[in-house]
This record gives structure tokens, sequence and C-alpha cells, in this order.
């Protein structure tokens, strides 16, 4: 089985599903951006929560994220401006407000809250 990729995404999105390929040392959200979705993100650096997804399927890489947690992977939270694929995956998007909720209930730490 080839692991190096590319990956095939999928978004679920409030407008549909998208999907394109991503790279094993891609950001999903750069990914996406180079296939013209624009996605929710402001510090770019897995702090801030904005690009947060729910995972439906698949694995994603957050060693890159300067705050992800156990407790987010074991929920199924990714980021994705800092999440690499390490499979073909499907993402629901936009669950910012969701991951923050989810913080919160465990006093982890929720910016923007």
């Amino acid at each position: 089985m080839d692991t190096s990729g590319p990956y095939l995404i999928v978004l679920e999105t409030a407008e549909g599903e998208r999907s394109f390929t991503c790279g094993r040392d891609e950001f999903i959200w750069n990914a996406a951006a180079r296939n013209g979705i624009l996605l929710p993100a402001i510090c770019h650096q897995g702090r801030c929560l904005t690009c947060a997804g729910q995972l439906v399927t698949g694995t994603v890489d957050q060693s890159k994220s300067n705050s992800y947690f156990p407790e987010d992977k074991e929920a199924g939270f990714v980021l994705l401006c800092t999440g690499r694929p390490s499979s073909d995956v499907r993402i629901i998007v936009n669950q910012q407000w969701t991951m923050r909720e989810h913080r919160r209930r465990l006093k982890l730490p929720a910016p923007y809250s």
C-alpha cells in the first residue's frame, strides 16, 4: 500500500461536498486554497481553532499544531491549517464553535470563546 499520497480530501460544507487531492507534507487548508476553496483561518499555527473540522473518516497528522490535545483527537477534531493527511479523509468543516465548546467542557484552551 502506497502511503506517500497524494490523498483524496472530501470536505463537507454547507454548500455541499468539495474534493481535491493533498500531499502528505501539505497542510489541508493550503491544498483547499490552492483548489479555490476558501476556509476560515486566523493564526495558521493551530492555536485559534478557527479552521477546526470534524474528522469523519481517515487520519490527519497534527504534529505541526501548536495547541492540539489528545482529547481533541479522541473527539475527532482536526485543525485544517496545520493538519496534514496521512490517508484519504472526509471532514466536516466550520466546526470552530463545536470544538471551542468541547475545549471549554474539558477546561482546555479555547481562544475567542
